[in-house]
């Protein structure tokens, strides 16, 4: 598992540097987006990682 958050990190790391170049995120406001860009990242690869549930096919 690791591994999986050195991967997490690594894509954190390269958003929150994008935003820098961009002027989107200053130094004031670098630890929250840095927390709110993780957060996110984890939430996505974690959802990816369930299988997808099977939908509804009932006709009304």
């Amino acid at each position: 598992m690791a591994s999986m958050d050195e991967q997490i990190l690594k894509v954190t790391k390269e958003v929150v540097v994008k935003f820098i170049e961009a002027g989107r995120v200053s130094p004031a406001g670098f630890n929250d987006t840095f927390k709110n860009v993780y957060n996110t990242v984890k939430e996505t690869v974690q959802g990816s990682d369930k299988a997808p549930e099977p939908e509804d096919e009932t006709e009304a």
